[in-house]
């Protein structure tokens, strides 16, 4: 849902987008079939898939099937993290920035209505920025890759009504951290909470379609 926000907020400002997405060993394929069905209705310049071995490491409810996925709120940072998947994602669209000569990255971490992921915070995208800045030639040479994250101090709600107010189909995008095959949300884990407080807050229709808890 995010990221959907993120590329209509990129498509109003003008900018020719290129999309990546990542086959990291989540367990359930179904964000990266909404990925490639919502790339495909707005006719992006091209889409990316690459495929990552996070999953052999695991150490995370998303890729390691030995940990369950929480279905009540926990304390702490929840057991959904993937260690260290932020930062491999953003050196991974760095590099192809520099290769494509992008200018922007744009990025749909948001630190109001999350998870607690350390890797979602201003301080670390800031701290990557300067990273960035430190080890591109692009950025060597006084032209470096800017990271934007329009969504990071927005509540759900807000992204939601941005996001309508663009013409985002919420319905193509998956939220669920154990969707089925056919892209259908478990409606208690805690992505789908605060997918479907968003939506109650913004006073908006949640187009969700569930395969566990229905009373939504």
């Amino acid at each position: 849902m995010d990221s959907a926000t993120c590329l209509a907020i990129a498509r109003q400002a003008g900018v020719d987008c290129y999309g990546l997405s990542f086959d990291y060993g989540q367990k359930h394929g179904a964000e990266l079939d909404a990925a490639r069905a919502i790339a495909g209705s707005v006719g992006i310049s091209e889409h990316r898939i690459l495929h990552l071995g996070l999953g052999e490491l695991g150490g995370s409810a998303l890729t390691d099937r030995r940990i369950e996925v929480p279905e009540t709120p926990t304390e702490g940072i929840p057991t959904t993290y993937v260690p260290a998947r932020n930062t491999v994602f953003l050196a991974l669209a760095l590099g192809w920035a520099e290769i494509i000569e992008a200018d922007e990255i744009y990025l749909g971490v948001n630190a109001i209505d999350y998870s607690g992921y350390p890797d979602c915070r201003p301080d670390y995208i800031a701290a990557f920025q300067k990273m960035a800045d430190l080890a591109t030639s692009r950025a060597v040479q006084g032209n470096p890759v800017l990271i934007k994250t329009p969504l990071i101090d927005l509540t759900k709600a807000e992204i939601i009504q941005w996001g309508t107010e663009l013409g985002v189909d919420y319905a193509l995008t998956v939220s669920c951290y154990q969707a089925d095959e056919h892209g259908r949300a478990c409606g208690v884990c805690d992505a789908c909470r605060l997918r479907c407080k968003g939506f109650k807050e913004a006073g908006l229709v949640d187009p969700t379609r569930y395969w566990g808890r229905t009373d939504k």
